[in-house]
């Protein structure tokens, strides 16, 4: 098991009537996006979740989050939130309220558009035995 199932469910029940969330494979674990941002996540048993610049430090002076670190280096603004600090139903909305807050201060991300998409609306180009061209007979 990457991340807790079981804690996915209870983020899925949160978000399930809100727009603009989509999850994602991350960190070895899964994340939740809103409209773009990321929002929250889950590492093994671990919660993350993303904070207001400003409430960062005043957050991790609660008993349950610490610093996130991933190759040994803090990731300000992302604190780990241990399986006591989320046991509740409270104690989880709480966290995730603190979550969107900050994802919703953030404009909506654009779409990224691919190559693929650029492309203009002509037939692909494919290889015969006679050339490489566009579609038609040789």
């Amino acid at each position: 098991m990457a991340y807790h199932e079981r804690l996915a469910e209870r983020i899925r029940d949160y978000f399930k009537r809100r727009r603009g969330v989509e999850e994602k494979r991350m960190f070895g674990g899964l994340c939740f996006m809103l409209n773009g941002h990321m929002c929250c996540g889950i590492e093994k048993d671990r919660l993350i979740v993303r904070v207001m610049p400003d409430r960062y430090e005043a957050l991790l002076k609660k008993p349950h989050p610490r610093k996130m670190d991933f190759a040994g280096k803090p990731l300000k603004g992302f604190p780990f939130i241990s399986e006591a600090g989320y046991r509740t139903a409270s104690d989880l909305t709480s966290w995730l309220d603190e979550a969107v807050e900050c994802a919703k201060s953030k404009p909506p991300k654009k779409k990224k558009v691919t190559m693929f998409r650029k492309l203009s609306k002509e037939p692909p180009l494919i290889r015969t035995n006679c050339r490489i061209g566009r579609a038609s007979s040789c």
